[in-house]
């Protein structure tokens, strides 16, 4: 694999154990607001942070994709 796909699963598995969330669960949320491109776009940046830090980042990322969508509504 490569780093950034490696970093993809990474992220994703440590947020699903953080939320205590489902693989399932994970993948719909990350597909349903585009959380996996937003991880690779950012990959320069993520990849030398803290996993804390990543958690939050994808927190903020997922509530600002929602606020657009009650917008557009």
């Amino acid at each position: 694999m490569n780093d950034k796909l490696d970093f993809m699963v990474y992220c994703m598995e440590y947020y699903k154990q953080d939320k205590k969330m489902t693989g399932a669960q994970t993948a719909r949320l990350f597909s349903e607001y585009g959380v996996l491109d937003y991880i690779k776009s950012c990959y320069g940046a993520l990849h030398t942070t803290p996993p804390k830090y990543i958690i939050e980042d994808i927190d903020g990322f997922i509530l600002t994709r929602q606020s657009d969508r009650k917008e557009i509504n």
